[in-house]
This record gives structure tokens, sequence and C-alpha cells, in this order.
């Protein structure tokens, strides 16, 4: 069972609730997350250990890295006359579920692209849609070829004509903001440690991590997308010197799931009593378990492998894990 050894500074939705939006924010910014310490001896690898920093857990209205990516988004709509939010998604996004419920704790209007016009017709069967929209968030479904454009300048400019003024965030929720929030997180992390490991998507989250890195620090990023290059993305907002990335752990692609990969997110979870979500976390900590049991080297390392959160989605891929006859995640 995984030990903790930092009390965890969280903040739940019913203390939120009485929050002024900018105190709530400020609140937030100061957030620590705790970190969890994991035996190796758990899964036969003998001596030894690695630490979670359990973003998860900070805030449950917004889990993980999309809180540090949304925070200084959020804090400039509010300075900015609290203008509608407008974002991209598929059908289980943890970046849809992240704004939507933004703009249900600050009181923001969202609107939300959703990838694939047959999602109109399912969203009250879709977890993460359904959501969504209790919270308030305008879903609009459109094809997948038009959802292609979204971001282009000329697409972006008819959606301001269609859907009025507003504060455009890219799918993922990577920019600059984005960025930075991700760059305080690691500010906040009172524990050294000589390599972190995290799960890669559109890869700010990376970019953030790099730029929060001290001189003798590198970060491991797991791809959870199947032959693509993160590097030119990071290294629009970040040096490349302390950034590993690891490519062969994603299970086929976003989004794709296997039985082995189930079988470790609820061993992992029997053992550890910490749930991963298995779009994210859960390749990453299978990856690094795997390069672990061969790799001397970087047993010898401090490592902090980083919860990002996702655990949302869970819900929805059951349902579609059932309609493949797959086994479910606990």
């Amino acid at each position: 069972m995984a030990a903790a050894r930092d009390s965890l500074v969280s903040l739940t939705m019913e203390q939120s609730q009485s929050m002024l939006p900018l105190d709530l924010l400020d609140q937030l910014s100061r957030s620590e997350a705790r970190i969890d310490n994991i035996p190796l001896a758990l899964f036969g690898l003998g001596q030894g250990s690695i630490d979670m920093l359990r973003e998860d857990l900070v805030f449950d209205a917004i889990p993980g890295n999309k809180l540090r990516k949304l925070m200084h988004n959020i804090r400039y709509v509010l300075h900015n006359d609290a203008m509608p939010i407008l974002t991209f998604g598929g059908a289980y996004s943890n970046h849809i579920a992240a704004v939507a419920a933004a703009g249900h704790h600050f009181g923001i209007k969202t609107i939300g692209l959703i990838r694939g016009e047959e999602l109109g017709d399912a969203v009250s069967v879709n977890p993460t849609l359904s959501r969504a929209k209790k919270q308030g968030m305008e879903l609009h479904f459109i094809d997948r070829v038009t959802y292609r454009l979204k971001d282009q300048d000329d697409f972006q400019s008819v959606l301001r004509e269609t859907y009025g003024p507003c504060y455009i965030i890219p799918e993922g929720g990577t920019n600059a903001l984005a960025v930075q929030g991700c760059k305080e997180m690691m500010q906040s992390i009172r524990q050294d440690f000589d390599v972190m490991t995290l799960a890669v998507g559109t890869g700010g989250t990376m970019a953030g991590v790099l730029k929060g890195l001290a001189d003798h620090q590198r970060a491991m990023g797991f791809s959870v997308l199947k032959g693509y290059d993160h590097r030119p993305l990071i290294a629009r907002y970040s040096a490349l010197d302390q950034c590993t990335l690891v490519g062969d752990h994603h299970f086929g692609g976003y989004a794709k799931i296997t039985e082995e990969l189930i079988e470790f997110i609820n061993t992992f979870k029997e053992r550890t009593q910490i749930a991963l979500d298995p779009i994210y976390s859960g390749k990453m900590m299978f990856g690094l378990l795997k390069m672990l049991k061969n790799d001397n080297h970087l047993r010898s390392q401090r490592i902090l492998a980083l919860h990002s959160g996702g655990l949302q989605g869970i819900e929805g891929i059951n349902i579609e894990l059932a309609r493949k006859g797959l086994p479910q995640i606990n």
C-alpha cells in the first residue's frame, strides 16, 4: 500500500462554493499536492520505491493537470468581463469536463465543440458530456473533417462570428498560460527528486514541467499517442535538453485500451489503493514499472511520477469496454 509523505492541501467543491471566483483562484494557486510513496516490492521489483505527485486530489471539481493548465486562463477571462470560453474535445475528454466545471464554479459561460456529429444523440448516456451539459456547457457537435480546422485562424474567426466574442482555448488546453500554470505546479513541490515522469498528450504539461526543473533534474514523458512527435510543440515553450520522450507504451494510440492495460490498472489499485486512468497515468505507470525492471540506472534515481487525473472518464470508458465484452476498470 502506498504511504503518504506529505499532508494534502486541497479544496472540496463544498468549500469552493462559498468563495468569490478570484479568491478561489488564489486559494487553488497555493495548493500543494500530496506525495505518496510506492514500494517497488509491491510489483516484485525488490527494494526501493518511487513517489507519486497526487495532482488528481488537489481540487475534486477540476482534478489533475487540467486545473493547472486552466488556472491562468480562467484568471484572464475573469479580468476580461468573464467572456465566454470556447474549446474543443472528444467523447470522454478530460479537457471538456474540466472547462465545463470551471465555468460552473467561476461563473463563466462555456461552449464545447465536440468531435463527432453522432454524439449529439448520445449525450444522455455519455457521463462526460451529460455532466458538462448539466454544468452549463453549451455543446455543439461537428463532423470530424470540420473538427480538423479547429486551430486555423480563419475557422476561429467563423466561430467568433457564429457564437459571438469568446476566448478560445485549444483542444487539450495547451497555450502559454497553461504552461505557466504547470511551471508553478513544479514550484510548489517541496521534495527533491532526480526524474519526474508524466504522460504526454498535447505536450503542454511537459513544457511547464521542463520550465520548472532544477539543473540536476530531468523529465521523462510517456506519449499516449502513436507515432507522434511532441518536440515541436514542447520546444515552442521550453528547452528540450532535460527532456526524454518514450514512445512505445501507448497501447495502440490515444484512447486505445487493451486487456493487459486494464489488468495492470486494476492490479495497481489493488496493491496501492491508487486509481489510475487508462488514457494517461495508467499508460505512464505501466511503462515506468516496465523500464524499472530492466534499467538499473533509472532505479538508482529518485523518481517522482505525476498523477495527472483523468479519472472522470473511467465511467464512460467502462461503458465502451462493456460493449466490446472487455473487463471493466475497477
